[in-house]
């Protein structure tokens, strides 16, 4: 099997998917009658693990750029989840993430009145639900958001997935032929919501049975994609991120040189198997 970075547009279809329609203060969301006198004041917060990749960050511009476009006058700011991507870009970029908490103190103290939450997670995982418990905190203050809404990650319903595994199967590798596989890779988690991976695995097979989802930590891994390419007598397969950003783990963890990467691990079997 030989691998290859591809699908550029994956990161950029999963995003749009997640984007669409987020901005029209869902039922359900948190409101407060504003204080006599306030002007109404709105703001987009958008939210994602984060990146130590300066190329990885690219893709966040371009997703910055699109929503200013699709939303112009609108405040936009953003914040990174994850405290060791903010301690590790602060050390080594000089540059400043904020976590949930303090983007949307900072916002709150500025005065913005109504603000638009939205997640960047592929699922709604730990992350997410942490997002969830500090916006739901947020907007029971009394003196704080006049209304705050929290839009949900990309997969969260099977519509969703549907709608995901559609994407991808639209945005396949142009030169791969019919006999060639194709294997995602998803980040993985060990909380409930670590499902949709599977789920996505099924959908991409009924579209393609030489179409396969794995995970770096969770289910199914690398080793079951492996065992499913060779009794399928797969001898080529391309690895394409299935993230918002190809970042650490599609670099390393996919396509890098150590003897675990899915490349190693991947070309490994298909040596083997044509001994």
């Amino acid at each position: 099997m030989s691998a290859a970075l591809a699908g550029k547009k994956i990161a950029w279809l999963m995003v749009v998917l997640a984007l669409g329609g987020w901005l029209s203060w869902p039922a359900g969301a948190q409101a407060k009658e504003p204080g006599r006198g306030k002007a109404m004041k709105k703001a987009i917060l958008l939210v994602t693990f984060g990146t130590s990749l300066p190329k990885a960050q690219a893709v966040f511009d371009l997703i910055d750029v699109a929503v200013k476009k699709a939303h112009p006058g609108l405040e936009v700011r953003w914040a990174y989840t994850s405290k060791k991507i903010r301690l590790k870009v602060a050390k080594q970029q000089g540059k400043e993430w904020l976590s949930p908490e303090e983007a949307l103190a900072r916002l709150m103290d500025e005065g913005f009145t109504h603000l638009a939450v939205q997640s960047l997670h592929v699922m709604p995982g730990q992350e997410f639900h942490q997002l969830a418990s500090v916006v739901k905190g947020f907007g029971a203050m009394a003196e704080g958001f006049s209304r705050i809404t929290l839009g949900q990650p990309l997969c969260s319903t099977t519509d969703d997935l549907k709608a995901v595994s559609a994407a991808l199967v639209a945005d396949l590798p142009p030169q791969r032929k019919k006999n060639e596989a194709v294997c995602f890779m998803g980040h993985g988690t060990h909380h409930p919501a670590g499902v949709v991976y599977p789920a996505l695995a099924y959908l991409l097979a009924q579209a393609d049975p030489l179409l396969f989802m794995g995970t770096v930590e969770g289910y199914p891994m690398v080793e079951d994609l492996k065992a499913q390419l060779i009794a399928r007598g797969v001898h080529k397969a391309y690895l394409v991120p299935f993230m918002t950003v190809a970042g650490d783990h599609a670099v390393n963890d996919m396509a890098g040189d150590e003897p675990d990467s899915w490349k190693s691990v991947l070309t490994q079997a298909a040596s083997s198997a044509c001994r």
